[in-house]
């Protein structure tokens, strides 16, 4: 399927987890779209936006498994959980409770409201290896206090590349009155979901990501009973608005003033465009050579597996250790420099991790690459 892709071909991609890549046929969907909206500027945004964001917004509740006035376009799942964050009445004598494997940019966001608020940000230890979901849910519940106002936890980890058991977690949480908020960047595309049966108060996800959307296509799931906590980010017209909805909550977040909504649009397309291609065997393939590739890697370094091989507990994306002195800088520039391999590489308290994604593009001529580079790499006495 690399013909499929807009990607450089002179570049092994196994990045996938950081910005996604676009599909051509969904990227022509977004550029008609433009086109569109500056063919007829006033008509588009003025006249046709809001049943086309609707139409729009029905495809994505449809894939998620929810109604469509439980969910709201956004940029990013960044975006999305600033405004959660900053519409929550916090106390300083309550606490926002997370795994240590989250998002580095929303670890900032929940210190900056904590600043703010005189909350406190909790980050429960989870440490590697992983043996089991029942370990997981009961470390990560080992931090709930009395104070626990909200948990707030990531669906798959970004550093990690680990599917955490968030239904259970969201299960518990709503029984004991704690708000949950579920990070789901890389869960779109990646993994099956049914957000009504995860149960979160709010999930935010990434369209960009492993659904092949454009860059700047993400979304905000709220329960109906949790919409009127929300606040909205930028206050415009769906606020006292003259034309009203049935949803305050699609009035108050949808419209954001004048901004380029074709990435918004063209997500039925992507949704369509893995319809298409069967993304089920595609997943189950892209798995099957993250499974091989993170076996090779552990072999290679000796080094144990950060969790049991399976679907349970990764995806199309995984991370594996690498040998405790390696500089993952320099290691990132040099694949990068030396053999076009994109790849990141970043440390995780303290342990060096190389994060591979498996797109529908990449094949094992691409991971025999990545082998012999790092092979070559780890032999190097510069590293």
């Amino acid at each position: 399927m690399k013909d499929l892709f807009l990607l450089d071909p002179e570049v092994i991609f196994l990045n996938h987890g950081s910005f996604g890549a676009c599909p051509k046929p969904v990227f022509e969907v977004y550029q008609n779209w433009q086109r569109e909206l500056e063919r007829q500027p006033v008509e588009f945004l003025g006249r046709r936006i809001t049943e086309l964001l609707a139409d729009a917004r029905t495809r994505l509740a449809a894939y998620l498994s929810i109604e469509s006035d439980e969910v709201v376009f956004f940029s990013n799942p960044t975006t999305a959980i600033n405004m959660v964050a900053r519409s929550l009445d916090l106390h300083p004598d309550n606490e926002i409770l997370a795994s240590d494997h989250e998002y580095g940019a929303l670890d900032r966001t929940w210190r900056f409201i904590c600043r703010q608020t005189g909350a406190k940000y909790i980050q429960q230890p989870i440490s590697l290896p992983i043996t089991s979901q029942e370990d997981v849910i009961k470390t990560f519940w080992q931090g709930v206090s009395k104070q626990t106002r909200v948990i707030f936890i990531s669906h798959i980890t970004s550093p990690t590349a680990l599917v955490f058991p968030v239904e259970e977690i969201c299960h518990r949480a709503r029984t004991a009155g704690i708000l949950t908020i579920v990070d789901g960047a890389h869960a779109p595309g990646q993994i099956q979901l049914d957000l009504n049966t995860i149960g979160a108060d709010f999930y935010a996800g990434a369209c960009h990501k492993w659904l092949c959307a454009p860059k700047g296509a993400g979304f905000l799931f709220a329960r109906r009973s949790a919409q009127s906590r929300l606040a909205p980010l930028v206050v415009s017209w769906g606020y006292e608005s003259v034309k009203p909805s049935p949803s305050q909550f699609i009035d108050y977040h949808e419209w954001q003033g004048t901004r380029d909504l074709s990435a918004f649009l063209s997500v039925p397309a992507a949704i369509e465009f893995q319809a298409q291609h069967d993304w089920p065997s595609v997943r189950r393939r892209c798995h099957a050579l993250a499974s091989l590739t993170r076996t090779r890697i552990n072999s290679l370094t000796g080094l144990p597996a950060i969790c049991p091989d399976s679907p349970e507990w990764y995806g199309q994306m995984f991370a594996a250790l690498l040998p405790p002195g390696v500089d993952t800088d320099e290691l990132e520039v040099r694949f990068y420099n030396e053999y076009r391999i994109e790849v990141p590489l970043h440390r995780w308290n303290t342990h060096p991790l190389i994060r591979v994604s498996i797109q529908a593009y990449n094949n094992q001529a691409d991971t025999d690459a990545l082998l012999i580079a790092l092979s070559e790499l780890l032999d190097s006495r510069t590293i």
